[in-house]
């Protein structure tokens, strides 16, 4: 069958494109090709098929479409990474996630500090403007790449001492509920897609204008009290969110 050939067939009814994509894309899906692997150049795949430029661009365009190819300009395509896939109805803490999905999660801290409120922070907690916050700023990893970058702001009062706690290798809800008997009972957050600027590029080591996922979330106690607003940048190429809907 055409779809299952190692090479192109040229008196085919399938569009040459689209059987150099179906062969690449098994390269990927096979494992031939890993996650991070260099794809052939398209002069590379031009001279080994005998095909038009034209024709290589359409399947590279298809295969990153599907988010199985990246390029990087000046660099070339890369095989891109599996997307992970986050519900949007539960809490679940980076740490759990990334466990439960095999991989090991890390953090690099790039700030902790107790700081003012802002106007703006103070409102979504629930504070007067200038009262303690926490503030906390972690890089997530996962087998150690970036995956998203975190802004946590709790309110200082609820959990004194959390600075001195190992934050850095453990959940930081698993420390509020051990050491200050927090347990979140609900959240409410916003999603939408931004482009990413040059420091949040370098953070998350994407190029610079990527698809990032933003999140402002707050996090409520079981009392109904707000403790963290929070705010995620999840890296595009990586994340997927998903919702089951009912009627």
């Amino acid at each position: 069958m055409v779809e299952r050939a190692n090479h192109i067939i040229r008196d085919s009814k399938v569009p040459l494109y689209h059987q150099l994509y179906d062969l690449l894309r098994r390269k990927i899906l096979g494992g031939e090709w890993r996650p991070g692997d260099m794809v052939p150049s398209e002069s590379a795949i031009i001279a080994q098929y005998r095909i038009s430029r034209a024709t290589v661009r359409q399947a590279f365009d298809a295969l990153v479409r599907d988010g199985l190819v990246y390029r990087q300009r000046g660099r070339g395509s890369f095989v891109a990474h599996p997307t992970i896939e986050q519900g949007i109805g539960r809490i679940i803490t980076f740490t759990e996630d990334m466990r439960q999905r095999g991989f090991a999660p890390g953090t690099k801290i790039l700030s902790a500090e107790v700081v003012p409120a802002p106007e703006s922070i103070a409102k979504e907690l629930g504070i007067g403007a200038g009262d303690e916050t926490i503030r906390l700023e972690r890089l997530r990893l996962a087998d150690d790449e970036p995956m998203s970058l975190e802004e946590s702001w709790l309110v200082h009062r609820i959990c004194r001492g959390l600075l001195q706690l190992d934050y850095r290798s453990r959940s930081l809800r698993e420390l509020l509920e051990v050491h200050f008997g927090l347990r979140w009972a609900r959240a409410k957050q916003t999603i939408r897609a931004i482009s990413a600027s040059h420091p949040l590029a370098d953070r998350l080591s994407v190029p610079v204008n990527s698809a990032v996922l933003y999140i402002e979330r707050v996090s409520f106690s079981e009392e109904d009290v707000p403790v963290e607003f929070l705010r995620l940048h999840h890296r595009g190429d990586r994340y997927v969110l998903y919702g089951e809907l009912r009627r």
